[in-house]
């Protein structure tokens, strides 16, 4: 094993096993870890898009956020990240406004969005119960099987490029490997959690497995605009905290946002988006 992949093995051993650990517990030392993910991919993201670490509208960025954090962690604390998000859609608009006004672009206010939402999405999903949980392992389960397999599949069988101006390693046979992997996974576990399966659950985990690969592309896409090879060197071996969650969040969104849709939808009262993705 060569000293780099030897890092990259230990580096990505103990995330995983912080991570989740700190699902396991849940309450506060979860929301904490998201409230710190949240930070700390706006941190990456003003990086990356060449905002200035001293300016006052990078500093708004990172007010906003930390505002954020206090009404999901200790307000809103893991519940349904209702009004979590209408904070964070107030924050995003503002920083739209400030920027059209000094004619500074809206990158600031999409990494506003971007890292709130990763926050939110987080801590609303996990909540505090046995049903937040499955949630939880359950989108850990779709978007590492995902992302593990449609690396190996993508080399061992090849094929024609899935996006190649954007990512040129990755391939169809790749994706399509990594969508039928993080299906089979993702419903293993809610069946060893005794909960329901069927071909509703196949195909919202079907929905979550693509969503990561988009936001995998993603980043990859915000990287190569702007020049950028890894978001950070926050993690030895693995390049930057968005280099390694730019899946999950993407799956969290659609799961966090398709489940509230899904509740207004139905007339439910929104009290709990991990129950709501589990089907409790």
């Amino acid at each position: 094993m060569s000293p780099e992949l030897r890092l990259r093995t230990i580096s990505a051993v103990v995330l995983a096993a912080v991570v989740l650990a700190a699902t396991w517990i849940g309450g506060l030392v979860f929301s904490l870890l998201a409230a710190l993910i949240s930070v700390l991919i706006f941190y990456e993201w003003a990086t990356i898009t060449g905002q200035s670490r001293n300016s006052r509208l990078t500093a708004f960025g990172f007010a906003s956020l930390v505002i954020l954090a206090v009404q999901y962690v200790f307000i809103d604390a893991g519940r349904s990240g209702f009004l979590s998000l209408l904070l964070l859609l107030g924050f995003t608009l503002a920083a739209v406004i400030i920027g059209a006004i000094r004619k500074r672009g809206y990158w600031l206010a999409g990494g506003i969005f971007y890292a709130g939402l990763s926050g939110i999405s987080l801590t609303a999903l996990r909540g505090g119960d046995r049903e937040g949980l499955i949630t939880m392992l359950f989108i850990f389960a779709i978007v590492w099987a995902t992302d593990i397999f449609a690396y190996f599949t993508g080399r061992a069988i090849g094929g024609p490029k899935l996006a190649p101006p954007i990512s040129p390693g990755k391939t169809w046979s790749g994706a399509i490997g990594g969508t039928i992997a993080g299906v089979i996974c993702g419903m293993l576990v809610i069946y060893l959690a005794g909960e329901s399966v069927g071909f509703g659950l196949a195909v919202v985990t079907a929905v979550l497995s693509i969503g990561s690969q988009i936001g995998d592309l993603f980043e990859s896409w915000i990287k190569r605009r702007f020049g950028v090879k890894d978001s950070s060197r926050l993690i030895p071996g693995h390049g930057g905290v968005l280099d390694r969650v730019d899946g999950l969040v993407f799956a969290c969104f659609l799961a966090f946002l398709g489940g509230m849709a899904m509740a207004v939808a139905s007339g439910r009262l929104i009290t709990d988006a991990g129950s709501l993705v589990s089907g409790g």
